[in-house]
């Protein structure tokens, strides 16, 4: 199932990822000349984020020694989304659902969030009752319409919404996956009847089975949409200001990216697109590293600003997940299985009302951030702890860019060491450190026990402006034996949006059982899937080039409640149900350990992956290295209970083959890499620094 198509440039001009984080945008240059590499941090601006992402492309072209012009295509990676769904900032939305199924977001799973707390609340809906409205539009399972709204009643609903005065509205019927095509045609009737109101079908956006998850996906379309569709306009008129007239593609969850276009109509899709594409460039560039190193299995580390998520890549790939949760809501979009699990360098280190000491999940953002920025925060954060413990130098912040203020971290902390009976700041720090340590190896070994997975086997691959300060560190705590730390890991996530493949995800519920005559409905299915994806990239952009599809179908055994995601890259076209049907035994045996052969198949869904790879970006080749190191100079770092000194290395000297031990500080203009003690540390030809823990250790 794979195909070609010809290759197109993105023309003679630079290629710029971008990733708006909540303290940082960063921004990953491919410079036309040469393909070489130009990275630079710009300080987020909460209230605009499109100032930061204009203001920072001047500057990094510049760097480079290029104009704005020069750039002709931008791959950004946004939080917009996210951060509206999580804060409930989104537009002012209404829900069309057919008759009788009113209160489809409030029953939702019937399930309450904790069974054993008496105190716990559900999710507030997205969309209150008041501005639920019904319809007399229904299909049956096989996609026939049974009712079907007349023009009057179109006309009545459609005067109902202008005098909701809402901003977007989103359309569900049932079973209407069945038929996308047909619900689509009333959403468009409705979208006819309201002008300057955005109506989003369900069906249109993702026709699976479960009508609430499916209703979500539609609500949550509706709720960010004005929201991005605002941003998105202030960007180009920024980018218009500034004399670009680049291609503007959004990275999107799934780890790929899609045009500007798509962006704007299907924006559910780039909720979580930064954190994807960090793990997809771990898993491109962290494989490389590691080819003949017998290291199949890595687990990212993404510690920015206000969060560190884990995510795993077994064989250089990634590991999907086809449902997740979004501030509290189900999503059931593919995605890149990220899990959070702890707290980011503008984490607020505080006691609670017992005396404990405590570390996030507030943070002190971009504004005012950490206390040592000097924007007026007053409660320390861990930025402020890895200063008062001497592993990151106050000076050098940012390439030396930004010079935090020391003392006022160290006042902060002591502050918080005199309520808890420390001797000072950096018994605080130390203390605040472990403390994140410590819950981030709790999620992370819950995160992996859930997949069956042993840390012990995995290599950790650390970015984000803080994930190589902390990796060694969550390395110790999680008993993991190696690090790879990639270059320029600070601005890791607009790697990935730099290289990132477009890539658009396919599905189509089928609910049908696994019988004789099944495989050639299946085949025809996928064909059909196949011809969309083709169609679609042919739409998209002029960038990609030889195409891939990627298969899979979720089954389950007859009566199973849920089902499992099954790949079926490895089968022919025109493969029989035997192979599909021992597929799922395979996986049901590897997730369960047991198989049912007399049991009953059904296939609910299937799914089709549509990636348009982009021209691969040149790996760094460092020189050999010519004799051992040599550190900058020393500093005391505090470390296991003591002060202790560490060298301090300058990344840019360091050459493939050197190598030192810890205790050691290796800066370079993003982050800062921490050595423990009882590890080694050397780089290979790519520039990456592998820290090993010793036998001692």
């Amino acid at each position: 199932m794979s195909g070609t198509t010809a290759r197109h440039g993105a023309g003679a001009g630079a290629r710029v990822g971008i990733d708006v984080g909540g303290t940082f945008t960063d921004f990953v240059l491919s410079h036309p000349a040469d393909g070489r590499l130009v990275h630079y941090k710009e300080p987020s601006t909460p209230d605009d984020p499109a100032r930061a992402v204009v203001r920072g492309l001047v500057t990094c072209a510049a760097k480079a020694g290029l104009a704005p012009g020069d750039v002709s295509l931008l791959l950004h990676g946004t939080t917009i989304g996210l951060n509206a769904i999580i804060q409930r900032a989104g537009a002012r939305i209404g829900l069309v659902v057919t008759t009788g199924f009113r209160d489809i977001l409030e029953i939702a799973r019937s399930r309450m969030p904790s069974s054993f707390d008496f105190h716990a609340r559900k999710e507030e809906p997205l969309v209150p009752r008041d501005r639920v409205f019904e319809i007399e539009a229904r299909f049956d399972p096989k996609g026939q319409a049974t009712r079907t709204p007349d023009a009057d009643a179109l006309d009545a609903l459609a005067g109902a919404i202008r005098a909701a005065r809402l901003d977007a509205v989103a359309l569900v019927t049932v079973n209407g996956y069945a038929a996308p095509e047909a619900e689509g045609a009333i959403a468009d009737a409705l979208q006819a009847r309201c002008p300057g109101v955005a109506v989003t079908s369900a069906a249109r956006i993702w026709p699976e089975i479960r009508e609430y998850e499916r209703t979500l996906v539609a609500c949550l379309n509706a709720y960010i949409q004005p929201l991005m569709q605002g941003y998105f306009a202030r960007l180009a008129s920024g980018l218009a200001e500034i004399g670009t007239g680049a291609q503007v593609f959004v990275t999107a969850s799934n780890g790929g990216s899609m045009s500007l276009d798509s962006a704007v109509a299907r924006p559910v899709e780039t909720i979580l697109s930064g954190p994807a594409s960090g793990v997809m460039a771990a898993a491109r560039l962290a494989g490389a590293a590691m080819t003949g190193t017998e290291v199949p299995a890595i687990i990212t580390f993404d510690m920015g600003g206000t969060s560190s998520d884990i995510a795993v890549a077994l064989d250089g790939e990634p590991e999907f997940a086809t449902r997740t949760e979004v501030g509290g809501l189900p999503l059931v979009l593919p995605v890149v299985a990220v899990s959070a699990i702890g707290a980011g360098g503008g984490s607020i280190v505080w006691i609670d009302d017992h005396g404990v000491l405590k570390v996030g999940p507030r943070s002190a953002g971009a504004a005012p951030g950490p206390v040592a920025y000097g924007r007026g925060g007053r409660e320390p954060a861990v930025t402020d702890a890895y200063l008062a413990t001497g592993l990151i130098d106050p000076s050098r912040f940012l390439g030396g860019r930004m010079t935090l203020d020391r003392g006022a971290a160290d006042a902060a902390l002591a502050g918080i060491a005199a309520r808890i009976g420390l001797d000072g700041a950096a018994p605080a720090a130390a203390g605040a450190l472990a403390v994140a340590t410590a819950g981030m190896a709790t999620e992370l070994f819950k995160t992996l026990a859930q997949r069956g997975l042993d840390p012990a086997d995995f290599t950790l691959v650390p970015f984000g402006g803080a994930g190589p300060t902390h990796a060694n560190l969550l390395a110790q705590e999680a008993g993991i034996a190696r690090v790879v730390v990639p270059p320029a890991a600070g601005t890791f996530c607009a790697l990935g949006a730099v290289s990132a493949d477009l890539r658009r995800d396919f599905v189509r519920s089928l609910r049908t059982p696994l019988e004789a005559g099944s495989a050639r409905r299946l085949a025809a299915t996928f064909a059909a899937l196949a011809g969309e994806g083709r169609a679609w990239l042919a739409e998209e952009g002029r960038f990609a080039g030889d195409v891939r599809l990627q298969r899979a179908a979720d089954m389950r055994y007859a009566g199973q409640a849920y089902e499992l995601r099954v790949g079926l890259d490895h089968l022919p076209d025109d493969a029989p149900e035997t192979a599909f049907a021992e597929a799922f035994h395979l996986e049901h045996e590897r997730v369960y350990g047991f198989r049912d052969a007399s049991a009953p198949i059904q296939v609910t869904t299937l799914r089709l992956a549509v990636i348009g790879r982009t021209p691969a970006l040149p790996l760094p080749h460092l020189p050999e290295a010519q004799g051992d190191p040599v550190p900058r100079g020393t500093r005391p770092v505090y470390l296991a209970g003591r002060w202790r000194e560490a060298a301090v290395f300058d990344r840019a000297t360091l050459a493939a083959g050197h190598a030192f031990a810890g205790p050691a500080v290796v800066e370079q203009e993003d982050t800062t890499v921490i050595v423990l003690p009882g590890w080694g540390a050397h780089l290979d030809r790519a520039g990456n620094l592998h820290l090993t823990r010793s036998a001692q250790a």
